[in-house]
């Protein structure tokens, strides 16, 4: 049995990844920040799961976890780490505390890295270790290539994240490893409810706060009606699995209004057609 690990799955993207690889034939191990956390799947899923328990951000707690993968799999090679843990933050970038800026970054980049390095020798760096080279699976997003207001911290983060991605798949060739990305657009997640609860009081003096405060209604109604967690859950199946699998797998719900034509669109007209829709046009 081939074995992957998963981070970030108590809910959302990374919960249904878990699920979906586990029935579809692999061990999955999941990370979740608190034990109670992996109690629902592990129920669901019995030894095809097994929790890892540490933050992303913390280096021991990923070696330690590593080490505990390592054990498990007696000279096995990991199939795959998929890189799913991560948080938005959103605001204007004019006042955003710099304290969240520097919070979004340590989670949706230095914790990617950290997690990465701490199982790249169980993925194939390690000669000593037998199968397989695994592949690296990092869930970026829509935002990694396209820029939404008031979303700057996070859209920050996903281009980060294209780029390293990027760079580590070519350094990787070496050894055989795949570094794929996975660009979701809206997926109905229980991160929408959370988002409806941001508190946007901190932004009232702003002359733009109209204009946000229409993009996150709008972001949240968006995000409730996109595609389930678990059409990005077979996408990344596919990642792993498939012969020839593709650098960037976009799962966009509205693909051609949503992905092609802003991208094939003069930036300067997308700019204009997102200041029309929330009223960004600066005053006469």
């Amino acid at each position: 049995m081939q074995s992957v690990v998963v981070t970030g799955v108590s809910t959302g993207i990374g919960r249904a990844a878990a699920t979906v690889l586990a029935q579809r034939g692999f061990h999955v191990f999941g990370s979740v920040r608190k034990a109670q956390d992996a109690e629902p799947l592990q129920a669901a899923l019995g030894e095809r799961f097994t929790p890892l328990i540490f933050d992303v951000t913390d280096e021991a707690g990923a070696r330690a976890a590593a080490k505990t993968v390592r054990m498990a799999l007696g000279g096995q090679r990991l199939a795959g780490l998929v890189n799913n843990a991560g948080i938005a933050v959103g605001g204007p970038l004019s006042d955003v505390p710099m304290a969240e800026f520097r919070k979004q970054l340590e989670v949706n980049i230095t914790g990617p890295m950290i997690v990465t390095q701490a199982f790249l020798p169980l993925l194939g760096t390690d000669k000593n270790l037998h199968g397989e080279p695994g592949r690296i699976v990092n869930i970026s997003s829509v935002g990694g290539k396209m820029g939404a207001p008031f979303l700057g911290p996070y859209v920050a983060s996903k281009h980060a994240l294209e780029g390293l991605s990027e760079s580590l798949r070519r350094e990787l060739m070496f050894y055989g490893i795949d570094v794929i990305l996975i660009a979701p657009g809206h997926v109905a997640t229980p991160i929408w409810d959370k988002a409806e609860e941001i508190d946007p009081k901190p932004y009232e003096h702003l002359p733009i706060f109209p204009a946000m405060k229409k993009f996150l209604e709008s972001f949240v109604e968006e995000g409730r009606r996109g595609f389930p967690p678990e059409r990005v859950a077979d996408v990344i199946h596919t990642a792993l699995t498939a012969a020839r699998p593709k650098a960037r797998y976009p799962v966009v719900p509205g693909h051609v209004q949503n992905w092609t034509l802003p991208r094939l669109l003069p930036v300067r007209t997308v700019d204009k057609i997102v200041a029309s829709r929330l009223g960004l046009k600066r005053p006469a």
